[in-house]
């Protein structure tokens, strides 16, 4: 025994198994960081597949709307409804303006 003391064995055992010790510290500190990783992943695997199920949803939309129209052809329908907005505020106008008009002339026929 007193044999160990002198070649140093006593302090090299005490040195490894301190680093054995700091060793198996990392280790669970790796295993912590490989768990939350594995978790973050999973999480980014749902976030994925559900944007790929959005993508998939506004390509079928988009497929359905270009079934009926085109871009174009909304495009000749947003001004077609434009210019018969106007046409229906000018023919309003007319309307009344004529309205007045005979009535006017009918108040004052009486008169001529």
């Amino acid at each position: 025994m007193g044999d160990d003391s002198k070649n140093g064995w006593d302090q090299y055992s005490k040195l490894v198994l301190k680093e054995i010790d700091a060793l198996g510290t990392a280790a669970e500190a790796c295993k912590t960081e490989l768990y939350a990783l594995r978790d973050m992943l999973t999480e980014i695997k749902a976030n994925y597949v559900q944007t790929v199920t959005a993508v998939d949803e506004l390509k079928q939309w988009k497929e359905k709307v270009d079934e009926v129209t085109s871009p174009t052809q909304l495009s000749e329908l947003f001004t077609e409804v434009e210019n018969l907005k106007i046409f229906k505020t000018k023919a309003v106008t007319v309307f009344v303006v004529v309205q007045f008009a005979i009535t006017t002339f009918i108040a004052f026929s009486k008169y001529f």
